[in-house]
């Protein structure tokens, strides 16, 4: 099956195809064995105010443990790899937390950046003294990086709590900033990001024949870097209400159309013999 020309990530985007309504999708998937990769917070969930309220609603819940009985499926996430595990709660996926920094599943653990542990230790304590006046901006410690939440901060609060990732970004040479949906990370200056991390999983699980259709869906601009490293050989799906510039072949709405999508995924596998 001919795959569709990847969209760069840099361009106006235009109106993407919807994965439920995909003709193109529903043939290759008669042929190949899908590999799942999923955003949490976004996708799986709604986003919302404070983290520790985006909980799996128990029906997504039960859906994602049926597909993981059929084919590989990992959730790959900005949370703590600990934090998204305890969250999701089904045996037999993989986790990938932190941007892909921490990976554990069957068979399979890594971790990147662990010398950076105490560049980010020393980071942590710089911000919290720095955002401590900022009021409503929420520090995360995570293993292998720190986010600065600003969502619902006035717009002049949200700036200042960026300043205060900046000044602390200019201290340690060894972190990088990343940017995501109203918050500011500081991560360990290394090139890995979700798309390595999907294609490492790939590699490691020996999902990389012909045969294998790796599918990432995400809402994020972290996902962007996943929805690159696939083009060509997967396909990338973007949550998304409205169009914006991506490197994703399809679309789905909101967290309700992701799980209709893998519904219909559980359906589509569950419907023949899979090679193993």
């Amino acid at each position: 099956m001919t795959q569709q020309p990847p969209i760069p990530a840099n361009s106006a985007s235009p109106l993407l195809p919807s994965a439920l309504d995909s003709s193109t999708l529903a043939r290759q998937l008669e042929t190949k064995r899908p590999a799942v990769f999923l955003d949490y917070d976004g996708t799986l969930t709604p986003i919302m105010a404070r983290p520790e309220l985006a909980l799996l609603d128990e029906a997504v819940r039960h859906t994602l443990a049926a597909l993981a009985k059929r084919c590989p499926v990992a959730v790959v996430s900005g949370r703590d790899r600990s934090d998204v595990q305890r969250l999701v709660d089904i045996d037999g996926l993989i986790y990938a937390g932190s941007h892909g920094f921490d990976i554990s599943g069957p068979g399979l653990q890594t971790e990147h950046g662990a010398a950076y542990l105490p560049n980010l230790d020393d980071a942590e304590t710089e911000l919290r003294r720095s955002l401590n006046h900022i009021r409503g901006a929420l520090l995360e410690r995570k293993r292998y990086s720190l986010a600065v939440h600003v969502r619902g901060l006035p717009p002049n609060a949200a700036l200042a709590a960026e300043a205060a990732v900046d000044a602390a970004l200019s201290h340690h040479a060894h972190l990088r900033k990343g940017t995501g949906k109203m918050v500011f990370e500081l991560l360990p200056r290394l090139d890995w990001h979700k798309g390595h991390a999907v294609l490492h999983i790939l590699e490691a699980l020996r999902l990389s024949a012909a045969d294998v259709l790796p599918i990432y869906v995400g809402d994020d601009r972290t996902d962007e870097d996943a929805f690159a490293a696939l083009a060509g050989r997967g396909a990338g799906i973007l949550v998304a209400e409205s169009p914006r510039p991506t490197a994703a072949y399809y679309t789905l709405r909101d967290p309700d159309e992701v799980h209709r999508f893998l519904k219909r995924l559980v359906d589509a596998v569950g419907s023949r013999d899979l090679p193993s």
